[in-house]
């Protein structure tokens, strides 16, 4: 078996059906709460997410919010004020532009503020199916790890790689793995060496 095979049969043992860990029941829920858990952790999000959308279950909610209620809900997550006032208005530019509803453009979807490449691959992964990688830091840091990327690789250049090397694969589901993997296996800090089928290739000095 190659370095990918056996990557992939270790990933697909630690989760065989990987799925977002970010609670949405709707599009742009998933959209406004990818773009909150910048620089912050998914169950956080999930927090804060419950009592957002909660009192606001609608972008027209949302759209009409106050900023410094907003800023309140969200503060836990760090960088409060801008995200405050990218909720309302990605809210406000669905409801003008795409009768509120998330496309799958991903141009589109970058022009909105506090989407970036990562936060739009996300979304065209998880509600259109749209074969991509979205590198956040736990996938650049496994990747540079286990040499699917180099260290001095920026995080366009890892995720070029990725996708070359998961084209013919399942490209969403091996995205979610890598994250997984490193965010309960090859952690930042203490990551779980000892205990790791991939720790031979790994370029972690210890």
């Amino acid at each position: 078996m190659n370095l990918i095979g056996s990557i992939n049969k270790y990933l697909d043992e630690l989760f065989l059906n990987p799925v977002s860990e970010l609670d949405y029941n709707k599009d742009y829920e998933l959209l406004i709460s990818v773009m909150l858990s910048a620089q912050t952790t998914d169950k956080r999000v999930n927090e804060v997410g419950k009592i957002l959308y909660t009192k606001y279950p609608s972008l027209e909610d949302l759209k009409n919010a106050d900023i410094e209620d907003i800023k309140n809900i969200i503060r836990p997550l760090g960088s409060f004020n801008k995200k405050a006032s990218n909720v309302i208005e990605i809210s406000k530019r669905l409801l003008e532009d795409k009768n509120g509803v998330v496309p799958c453009d991903r141009d589109y979807l970058e022009s909105l503020p506090g989407v970036g490449r990562k936060t739009t691959n996300v979304v065209l992964g998880i509600l259109f199916n749209v074969p991509c990688i979205a590198v956040d830091t736990h996938v650049e840091r496994v990747s540079k790890r286990i040499g699917l990327a180099n260290d001095e690789d920026s995080v366009l250049e890892v995720e070029k790689k990725l996708s070359e090397i998961y084209k013919d694969d399942n490209m969403i589901k091996r995205h979610h793995q890598i994250l997984l993997f490193g965010r309960y296996h090859c952690k930042a800090k203490n990551p779980l060496c000892e205990q790791c089928k991939l720790k031979h290739i790994c370029k972690k000095k210890s």
